[in-house]
């Protein structure tokens, strides 16, 4: 096996397979990338649950096929110099050279690494950097506690041309729908996915011109999802379980809403913020075209601030997690924020503006619930 290749292609797809590489894997060769040479170059991994492709054009001498270890590849393929990187099987080691630089990697048993699973038939396809934009505002609601495996993906629903998808923590709520161009005119189907995995994959497809998303029919027993772009490919086991239901937490009409500036409303809240833990309640006081933002008590440290507003209804006092309220405004991604309220006990609902008077983006929801608080 021989071959030369491009630096930047080689770390672009290293980089992509790696994600799929199990730190703790149940076999030695899943610590391995499998690097394949035929008519173009092929590497693959895989933790058993989430499997990579990534297809790379190169010079090719000698075809073959070997394993060598994931992690060290990828650091090295980042630490070499901007030049052609020549690889070639000798015995059992890969010798990887650039320019002046050269390595010995060592080969796994190739003979003990899975069957990698095929992709599913294509479900429809989308703009990369829509899809990236739209799985970051929604998994930032995704549970972290594994105990709860259900909570912790992002919930994903095909009707037709639209897709919703929804992440929940108990805590907060973000849901985004979006367009797309399917295969099936009248394809319907849900699937739950892991929201790293998920994530991990939008953000490496920026860039590329549009992702393919393959998703198993509802009522079958396939638990595959598939994304591929431009050279690149992943498979995914769905989780088990069912979503909660979530569209009831969304209300339909309100009695008090707010219209905010999001860069000095960020700025505050991560001020008042500084004098108590990522955990304590944030309180907000809306009145008149005011916004107060106060933070600790009694004998602790405390902070206060206050912003002009555009408000409408009664008076509410409330508070929020303050990393919550600032997921929140982050993942809007407009110049100003619409907050709903049904009152200052109940969950309000962020949407984004473009301008202070212009309509809100209903496109995307985040539902944040408050927090008890003592005055």
């Amino acid at each position: 096996m021989k071959f030369v290749v491009d630096r930047d292609l080689l770390v672009d797809g290293v980089n992509w397979v790696s994600k799929s590489i199990s730190n703790r894997p149940i076999t030695t060769a899943l610590l391995g990338i499998v690097i394949e040479v035929a008519d173009e170059i092929t590497l693959s991994g895989s933790d058993l649950e989430t499997s990579a492709k990534a297809k790379l054009k190169a010079e090719i001498t000698q075809k073959g096929k070997v394993l060598v270890p994931g992690r060290l590849l990828a650091e090295i393929s980042r630490s070499l110099p901007a030049k052609p990187i020549t690889f070639n099987l000798e015995g059992s080691r890969v010798l990887v050279t650039a320019g002046s630089a050269k390595f010995t990697l060592p080969t796994l048993p190739l003979v003990e690494y899975p069957t990698l699973p095929e992709l599913p038939k294509t479900s429809g396809n989308l703009n990369s950097d829509l899809f990236a934009t739209a799985v970051n505002q929604v998994a930032i609601a995704a549970g972290k506690d594994d105990s709860l495996p259900t909570l912790t993906g992002v919930f994903v629903e095909i009707n037709k041309n639209q897709i919703t998808l929804a992440a929940t923590d108990r805590y907060r709520l973000a849901v985004r729908e979006l367009t797309w161009s399917a295969a099936d005119a009248n394809i319907e189907t849900t699937s739950l996915l892991r929201a790293r995995t998920l994530a991990d994959a939008a953000k490496s497809l920026i860039g590329s011109t549009q992702v393919t998303i393959a998703l198993p029919p509802t009522n079958t027993n396939e638990k595959l999802v598939g994304f591929v772009s431009e050279g690149k490919s992943m498979t995914s086991r769905v989780l088990d379980g069912s979503f909660p239901p979530f569209r009831h937490l969304l209300p339909n009409d309100s009695t008090a809403e707010a219209v905010i500036e999001v860069a000095p409303f960020l700025d505050s809240v991560r001020r008042v913020a500084l004098v108590t833990d990522k955990t304590v309640p944030l309180r907000l006081n809306f009145s008149s075209n005011t916004l107060q933002l106060e933070a600790g008590t009694g004998d602790e440290a405390q902070a206060s601030e206050k912003l002009d507003i555009n408000y409408k209804g009664e008076d509410i006092n409330i508070a929020f997690n303050p990393t919550f309220l600032t997921d929140g405004l982050t993942a809007i991604n407009t110049a100003f924020v619409h907050i709903t309220f049904t009152g200052a006990n109940k969950p309000a609902v962020l949407t984004g503006q473009t301008e202070a008077g212009s309509a809100p983006i209903t496109n995307y929801k985040y539902l944040l619930m408050p927090m008890r608080y003592s005055s």
